[in-house]
């Protein structure tokens, strides 16, 4: 029988580049290189369709809405279905579509082209998580997912300029085309991946839905901590460009963004590597820490916006991967499907929930206040991170949930 030490050792040595693991990825970063280019260019595009500012908002609010509600359904559809299939079927959504933007000249038509994005964007981002660690050897998950998390970050650094960039010089015309291929590259790759397990295979009728998931305690907790977390980065991506006087260089709120962006992807990496190797429990403290007092330095602007981008982004990186293992980590082998619907829709409802509710919160007190109140709502996380506790993987006589 071998030893823990030795078994750890073997694990490490496991190959993470596996042609199926490098796939994936591409696969992920074509994705997210496709939403990432017409993240701020649909909104553009709505307000000088005639929507106004508030269509703008009704363009990413029906991307959002959409995304969250094929996200929920994702733990029985996957049973069903499989993880290729589906993932194919989620590309196409998020592709396809985004060729009809060109004509679509009224708000109506642009949100029914953005609904069905979003759908497709939901469907894609679960299947993701799901697979890689499906895919990964098991002692290298944490890592697996790192890599998952870079592969997705990389568009989110440059993607979003560069859209806006590609409107200025050649039109709407040719962002929607690429942002269309972008995503349906990826359903080619789909054919290189290694046939996997589907999931639910034992028992597939007793496997947990969204809200059944919600109900056991420990997914709850990382639930919360990530969701506190994912609502101040909504809150950041949202208003700091509004907070932030112009200026130049990296002290603008475009470079802090950046400047977040790489550190986000960089924890990320790093923590994938610190939670196969320890208990990924350990990061959550740090995470909401450096996320806490990073939100409030980013209202000060100067070295203090640059500082404080750089601290949230790295506690915000440490807490995707590290509340990612433990959702997987908490769920049986045949519930990746609902462990990856959980943390996406805590990533995705908190991005969209923070940018709604502290949109309120600036009418009234101000960009200052929001940001200090949303490092409160961060810090007080710390309190769920402390009371966590290692937990069992769900047996299969509560798969149902309840």
């Amino acid at each position: 029988m071998k030893r823990p030490k030795e078994t750890a050792v073997a694990s490490e040595r496991e190959t993470l580049l596996t042609r199926p693991v490098i796939l994936l990825a591409l696969i992920a970063f074509a994705a997210l290189f496709g939403f990432q280019l017409l993240l701020s260019v649909v909104p553009l595009y709505a307000d000088d369709a005639g929507g106004g500012s508030s269509g703008a908002g009704l363009a990413t609010a029906a991307f959002m809405l959409s995304t969250v509600f094929a996200q929920v359904q994702m733990p029985r559809v996957l049973v069903r279905f499989g993880y290729r299939v589906i993932l194919a079927v989620g590309l196409l959504f998020l592709g396809l579509p985004a060729f009809f933007y060109a004509v679509a000249q009224t708000l109506m038509a642009i949100l029914a082209v953005t609904l069905l994005r979003g759908v497709g964007f939901g469907i894609a981002t679960v299947v993701f998580a799901a697979l890689m660690v499906e895919l990964a050897p098991p002692g290298r998950r944490g890592e697996a997912l790192g890599l998952l998390g870079v592969a997705i970050a990389l568009p989110a650094i440059f993607c979003t300029a560069l859209g806006l960039w590609l409107v200025e010089r050649f039109g709407y015309g040719t962002v929607f085309l690429l942002g269309a291929i972008a995503p349906l590259l990826g359903i080619a790759a789909i054919l290189g991946l290694r046939a996997v397990p589907t999931p639910g295979r034992e028992g597939a009728e007793r496997t947990a839905g969204f809200f059944a998931g919600l109900g056991r305690g420990p997914l709850l907790r990382v639930f919360l901590i990530f969701a506190a977390t994912t609502t101040a980065a909504g809150v950041i991506v949202t208003f700091l460009p509004l907070a932030v006087a112009s200026g130049s260089g990296v002290f603008s709120a475009a470079g802090a963004l950046l400047v977040m962006g790489v550190a986000s992807a960089a924890g990320r990496w790093w923590a994938g590597h610190f939670g196969d190797r320890r208990d990924p429990r350990l990061l959550l403290l740090p995470g909401l820490l450096a996320a806490a007092l990073g939100m409030v330095a980013l209202p000060s602007g100067g070295a203090l916006l640059v500082g404080g981008a750089a601290l949230f982004g790295i506690g915000f990186g440490l807490l995707q991967n590290a509340t990612l293992v433990l959702m997987m980590g908490r769920v049986s082998e045949n519930e990746y499907g609902l462990g990856s619907t959980l943390w996406n829709v805590a990533f995705d409802a908190g991005t969209g929930l923070g940018a709604f509710v502290f949109g309120l919160v600036i009418a009234t007190f101000g960009y200052s206040w929001a940001f200090y109140l949303c490092a409160g709502l961060v810090a007080s996380a710390l309190v769920l991170a402390r009371l966590d506790h290692p937990a069992p993987v769900a047996s299969r006589s509560t798969k149902d949930g309840g």
